[in-house]
């Protein structure tokens, strides 16, 4: 008995600990915004790389100012009220670009509301406010960078761009010429159906002269609290995400680079700024050697970036510089094709190759239920399908031990306080019966980690964002409002447990009656999709335990 209670606690400390990895992830300390009282941000631009192999270290010098905003009665879902902006509207984006530095200041996801209830206003990803900034910055800097000395000043052929109706591409041209007879056009091209935008210079030399400039682009983010998180007890990793052929995805949050910066030299790559269900990355030219820097500026921005290789254009000849830039959702499967690795932002933690073919099922289930809600139901069903043989031994040692409890007891009037005998004693008859006492909790360690990668899904997965079931549960994403879910789930496992045979030993019967009980008080802040798995795991479990157990009590009293 020793061991069987030694096997009990180590498997109840195994499911704490990774419960308590979980919580940490998700529940950070929340981080002030600062947005009352924090100057306005200036621009810092990196030196130039002089050199096509090796790209310098961008540094910090001064440059010109994003925001001159500062109005009363802004708010964090209103676009700047800065006059001059061009206006970017098509079926996946709304932005605003400032022509000084051809910088997107705004950025708004039409197809992904800020709150459920408030059914006109977008979630913003991007915006500036004094304080409370989050801008994606690219330009030209180097030798001839149009950008190395304050930001360029370009001018656009109107104000207003839309994606018009059948039209699959919106090109948004901003032009410069400089003074010694070099044009140069930062083209926006905006796809349907596509967060992905593609920023491109193209340069046309007209002087007597070779003219040299290497592409950057920045990340830049106050360090404010993620809004995309609907409350305090779903929130998940905020900070940069960058890759290395050494690392693949690395996450360096801001208080890492406050620390101390972080830089790197890579072929391709990208750079971003993750959060709950969203991400706004910059792709740079796979063929182009990259400096990636992470920093923090002297105003106390935070700094995501890249500096390309040098684009040279010989005199009366013409030359262009690429890279993309992403803002949405975390959809895996589109960030898969964007470039590699970009869609382990999509982060399952250590169990990722567990919940990669969870979330496939899940997606195609849901394909043909249409219901997310649904889907989690059939998708739980299938779960236990696949671990029914596991359950059925469970629940044969269970019949088991139910059946010998009697003579367990009778062993323990017989021998006392005699604990070497009782334990022998004990032994002899699981051997007897051939009963094998852990066969009742094995099966239940090994379904866990489906359990805990299941709860990186439904955490990780956008589409469950403001995904409706029914009724009341319009947001499969949070908690439930009234708690309905998870008093059901503890009545569920409360009814478990007393059709489960009672531990023989006192302390381990404790346990077993509180479990119900602190796993709904956890459970009343976890989102209402996980909870519904796991309610609809115990219902299907009670089900499977009832037909399981009259089939062995048949089988067990034909064999007598």
């Amino acid at each position: 008995m020793k061991l069987t209670r030694f096997f009990l606690y180590l498997s109840l400390a195994v499911i704490t600990y990774l419960m308590l990895l979980a919580w940490q992830e998700d529940y950070p300390p929340v981080v002030d915004d600062g947005s009352d009282s924090a100057p306005a941000a200036r621009y810092e631009l990196p030196d130039p790389a002089v050199a096509v192999e090796a790209p310098d270290l961008p540094l910090e010098v001064p440059g010109e100012s994003l925001s001159t905003a500062g109005e009363e009665g802004l708010t964090p879902d209103t676009a700047p009220a800065r006059t001059g902006l061009i206006d970017v509207t098509t079926d996946t984006l709304h932005l605003q670009i400032d022509p000084a530095g051809g910088d997107i200041v705004y950025l708004a996801l039409p197809q992904y509301l800020r709150e459920l209830d408030v059914p006109d206003e977008p979630f913003v990803l991007l915006e500036s406010r004094p304080g409370r900034e989050f801008v994606s910055t690219s330009g030209l800097v180097g030798p001839d960078g149009i950008d190395q000395d304050g930001r360029a000043r370009y001018r656009a052929a109107d104000g207003e761009y839309s994606l018009a109706d059948g039209a699959d591409t919106l090109e948004v041209d901003l032009l410069l010429t400089t003074e010694d007879g070099v044009d140069i056009t930062k083209r926006f091209t905006f796809t349907r159906d596509s967060y992905l935008v593609d920023v491109s210079f193209l340069v046309t030399n007209r002087s007597d002269r070779i003219w040299q400039a290497n592409p950057f682009g920045q990340i830049r983010r106050h360090d404010f609290s993620d809004p995309s998180s609907g409350s305090r007890f779903t929130r998940t990793y905020l900070g940069y995400v960058i890759t290395s052929a050494e690392d693949p995805y690395q996450e360096i949050d801001f208080d890492d680079i406050a620390d101390a910066p972080v830089s790197l030299e890579e072929s391709g790559g990208w750079v971003g700024l993750s959060q709950h269900y969203f991400l706004s990355a910059w792709v740079p030219d796979t063929a182009s050697v990259n400096r990636y820097t992470l920093r923090r500026s002297n105003n106390g921005q935070f700094i995501g970036e890249f500096t390309g290789s040098a684009l040279q254009v010989a005199p009366g000849s013409s030359g262009s510089a690429s890279m993309r830039f992403y803002a949405g959702p975390k959809d895996q499967y589109s960030l898969a094709e964007i470039s590699p690795d970009l869609d382990l932002t999509v982060d399952y933690s250590f169990l990722w190759f567990l919940a990669a073919p969870i979330y496939w099922l899940l997606t195609n289930i849901n394909a043909f239920a249409g219901n997310y809600g649904v889907s989690i139901i059939l998708l739980t069903l299938v779960v236990k399908l696949v671990f029914y043989k596991l359950s059925e031994t469970q629940y044969r040692s269970m019949a088991g031990m139910r059946r010998l409890m009697p003579k367990i007891q009778q062993i323990k009037e017989r021998y006392g306080d005699d604990r070497m005998k009782l334990q022998q004693a004990t032994m002899d008859l699981y051997k007897k019966e051939k009963i094998n006492p852990f066969g009742g909790c094995l099966p239940l360690l090994v379904q866990m980690p489906v359990f805990i990668a299941l709860y990186w899904v439904l955490m990780q997965s956008v589409e469950l964002r403001h995904a409706p079931f029914f009724l009341w549960l319009n947001d499969l994403s949070v908690r439930d409002p009234f708690f309905v879910l998870p008093l059901l789930m503890g009545a569920t496992m409360f009814l478990q447990m007393r059709m489960s045979p009672a531990p023989a030993d006192p302390m381990q019967a404790q346990i077993m009656k509180f479990m119900p009980i602190m796993m709904t008080v956890l459970f009343l802040w976890f989102p209402s999709g996980l909870v519904l798995y796991w309610l609809t795991n115990g219902l299907l479990s009670i089900l499977q335990q009832w037909y399981i157990t009259r089939k062995i009590d048949a089988e067990y009293a034909a064999s007598r």
